[in-house]
């Protein structure tokens, strides 16, 4: 595969997280990244761990098919390993990492990667998702939207949670993460992120969710949510929980 010229949050957090599926370009943005802010692989390593348990407590309900949006690098944890035995479908909007994804993931018959926006449902393959999700629309499914939120504006989310809603069955599940305002101590840092870049204060994450109900862990900083061992002392650079879409 050709080297890309620009980096990707993606393989950035492939870095982090001491995985092999990446490029210069990222490791160079990600170290610049850390010299704004500070070491960044304890946060996404507790981001990582928190998407592991959310994926785990959805399938443990009896769902067994999961859609992905900005997937990014399949792998260190990723959803289909989190959950082997269920089906996924990864989506993103970056053709580099659309095509990485896809070479990791040949051969698979359980887990596949195409293009993806979150807020186009339409430019999802139908192939792919009635391949990877049958019984889509009639089954509950988990749908993952991890790190997108930060990057739309209130209107966009709450219209694109809103046209989930209605795309899955009643009983499906949402795993969705929000970013804080953690950056804001950084200025050069958030100025990397750039200008469509979103923080949000914890009271302003529930009304955007719309028709979703959150479980009863609510929307948290992601290691409080569900804890398996003690909560380790890093940023609560994010927020995250599980929604339902209801049966009635």
């Amino acid at each position: 595969m050709q080297e890309p010229d620009q980096p990707s949050t993606a393989r950035m957090i492939d870095h982090w997280l001491g995985g092999r599926h990446h490029f210069p370009v990222d490791v160079a943005a990600a170290r610049a990244f850390e010299q704004a802010y500070g070491p960044c692989a304890p946060v996404f390593r507790e981001l990582r761990a928190f998407l592991g348990r959310a994926v785990g407590a959805i399938a443990a309900t009896g769902v067994d098919g999961f859609l992905v949006f900005g997937g990014g690098v399949p792998t260190m944890g990723n959803v289909h390993e989190a959950a082997p035995e269920a089906t996924v479908l990864y989506t993103d909007v970056d053709p580099v990492t659309i095509r990485l994804g896809q070479r990791i993931l040949a051969g698979s018959d359980r887990a596949g990667y195409g293009f993806g926006d979150a807020t186009d449902f339409g430019t999802i393959d139908r192939a792919q998702l009635h391949r990877f999700l049958s019984g889509w629309g009639r089954r509950p499914v988990g749908v993952v939207f991890l790190g997108l939120a930060a990057f739309l504006d209130d209107a966009t989310l709450t219209r694109t949670l809103d046209e989930l809603y209605e795309a899955v069955a009643p009983g499906s599940y949402l795993a969705i993460d929000f970013d804080t305002e953690e950056l804001a101590g950084y200025p050069q840092a958030l100025a990397m992120m750039g200008p469509q870049f979103r923080m949000r204060s914890p009271s302003s994450f529930r009304p955007l969710l719309g028709r979703w109900t959150p479980t009863r862990d609510g929307i948290v900083p992601v290691t409080r949510w569900r804890p398996e061992g003690p909560v380790p002392a890093v940023p609560d650079a994010f927020h995250g929980g599980i929604a339902v879409r209801s049966t009635g």
